[in-house]
């Protein structure tokens, strides 16, 4: 599938803020499935961004506390990384389904040693429903990610419009094992 990224200067740090969109072959419910951000969810299997995802804290239904860890990435020359976000999951009356994000610091989640530690901005993905196309998504993701650690920007200028297309041709990968 195809996807276009397209990053501006992020007013939240000294970084991009990144969008993701295309068309995935795919009902928005099994999209949702593959990306909503729960533990034991597909998204380590596929992801090869993410290496393990485990909620800190189940506020409510809707919103917990999640911990991601990444593998290294871009031949090595980025660590593994961990994430600690704040996370809410919604479901619209059109039948869009979001998931957003951004950090937070949780007494349960202290640095750990072998682990960069990143901070996602307000960041998002949005599996929108295609009237009269029950079997094609849109799929629209920000990422606004600090990576940490002592990376040049031109490392991670270079690897995130890479590892986004990434994602949705994983993505779409994914969400047709499932169909299948």
């Amino acid at each position: 599938s195809e996807v276009l990224v397209s990053w501006r200067p992020s007013a939240e740090f000294a970084g991009n803020v990144y969008r993701g969109e295309g068309i995935l072959p795919a009902s928005p419910q099994d999209v949702w499935e593959c990306i909503k951000p729960v533990a034991g969810g597909p998204r380590t299997k596929w992801d090869q961004n993410v290496k393990d995802f485990e909620v800190v804290e189940a506020i409510s239904d809707t919103v917990s506390v999640c911990r991601t860890t990444t593998p290294s990435a871009f031949m090595r020359i980025i660590s593994p990384r961990e994430f600690v976000d704040v996370v809410l999951m919604k479901q619209y009356e059109d039948g869009t389904m979001l998931s957003a994000a951004t950090n937070v610091d949780h007494p349960l989640c202290p640095p750990q040693p072998n682990f960069v530690r990143g901070f996602n901005y307000p960041c998002g993905c949005f599996c929108i429903p295609l009237p009269g196309e029950p079997d094609r998504t849109q799929l629209l993701s920000f990422f606004q990610t600090d990576l940490g650690g002592y990376l040049p920007q031109t490392v991670v200028d270079s690897f995130f419009p890479a590892s986004i297309a990434g994602f949705y041709s994983n993505l779409t990968k994914a969400v047709k094992a499932l169909e299948a």
